[in-house]
């Protein structure tokens, strides 16, 4: 009885689904060939009717003057789009170790001693997606960088996503170490300014970018966090979504003293943009992370007393945004964006975790970018305005 039951059951959907492909399809008929000819005829004799004009769209891009072999994401920008990959060394359980990438450079400009900007996407994203959604390669035209997209393989990862929780050799630790090299290895070949390196993401590439700027501060000049997770909780990929949620139940400067030694540690200057309304990552992460930076350019000190420097907050029609300055110098920022959740602010909302919403943070990244280098001694390394 279960199994005529089953047959039936099976039977039934199978009809429903023609019966809907039925609908959609509308019925051949067999025209004769006399018949055909005529209807020819008079169809050509029909005025053809006349288009309305597309309705203009805010979001709408600039108009695309490219060669449409030319990938999507740098179409309507100047400049040269690179995909290559990356032979990084071995890592744990990995002796190929290839890191595909993708690399923009802006045009009519030298690229020695030219800045670099390093994008980490996050997860279900690739490369062209990211560029095309941040639009970061129209302000590199604009004001002078290269931009390097390193990206995540799906043999990694099936949805893409940086294991930015797992500090070890096999994920997010060797994954770090494997941008780390491809870094170095563009910087070195294109002669670009290793002074003026910087590193951001949105999501799980914030989560690696944080692990970048702080496992390899004398790499990078300033970090950009996009919706970011507090860094030093979590320990796996389960741990990582229970963070994301509600951000830490331990002490944000703990978390970084016991990952780090801070007295020691030469600073690194951060922005930090979150939107107010993300369910994927909670906005506490925003508050823990601008906590954890805090410590690490030595405003407060292992109880979270403010130890130097001053904050300026402002309120905008966005949200909130609050500069904290050191010496005469913005060395921390964050914005929480109002209304926005969980995608790029002032970005290209045709494209997935992108919205229109909220101030440009692109910009606003390369704004705080600009002023940031980093000078290397023989005794440490020293962060400049």
């Amino acid at each position: 009885m279960p199994k005529s039951l089953t047959n039936l059951w099976l039977r039934g959907l199978r009809r429903l689904i023609t019966g809907q492909a039925e609908t959609v399809r509308s019925p051949k008929t067999r025209t004769p060939a006399k018949q055909k000819r005529a209807t020819t005829v008079k169809k050509a004799k029909v005025a053809a009717p006349v288009k309305s004009a597309p309705v203009a769209r805010a979001s709408a891009r600039p108009p695309v003057h490219e060669s449409r072999v030319r990938p999507r994401a740098s179409a309507w920008a100047r400049g040269k789009w690179e995909r290559s990959f990356h032979s990084a060394p071995p890592t744990a359980g990995r002796f190929v170790n290839h890191l595909s990438y993708a690399l923009y450079t802006p045009p009519g400009a030298a690229l020695a001693r030219m800045p670099l900007v390093v994008m980490l996407h996050g997860c279900k994203q690739n490369a062209d997606e990211f560029a095309q959604g941040t639009r970061i390669n129209l302000l590199a035209d604009r004001y002078g960088f290269a931009v390097l997209y390193p990206e995540q393989s799906k043999h990694d990862h099936a949805h893409r996503c940086w294991r930015w929780y797992d500090d070890s050799s096999a994920g997010g630790g060797g994954e770090a170490a494997s941008v780390v090299s491809l870094v170095q290895a563009v910087v070195a070949q294109h002669r670009l300014d290793p002074e003026r390196v910087y590193v951001a993401g949105m999501s799980a590439g914030a989560g690696l970018a944080a692990l970048l700027a702080i496992r390899y501060p004398s790499v990078f000049a300033a970090v950009g966090l996009h919706s970011g997770v507090v860094f030093g909780e979590a320990r796996s990929a389960v741990a990582a979504m229970d963070v994301m949620r509600r951000g830490s139940r331990n002490d944000p400067v703990g978390l970084i003293d016991a990952t780090v030694d801070v007295r020691n540690f030469p600073g690194m200057p951060a922005i930090i943009v979150h939107g107010e309304l993300d369910s994927v990552v909670s906005a506490n992460n925003a508050e823990q992370l601008s906590t954890q930076f805090l410590r690490l350019n030595g405003f407060i000190d292992a109880t979270g007393a403010r130890r130097a420097g001053e904050t300026r907050e402002e309120k905008v029609a966005d949200g909130v945004v609050r500069d904290f300055v050191k010496n005469g110098r913005r060395v921390v920022k964050t914005c929480v964006v109002r209304g926005l959740g969980h995608s790029w602010a002032g970005g290209d909302d045709t494209v997935a975790f992108h919205s229109s919403k909220g101030p440009d943070s692109t910009a606003l990244m390369w704004e705080f970018f600009k002023h940031q280098r980093r000078v290397k001694h023989s005794i440490g390394d020293e962060l400049l305005a």
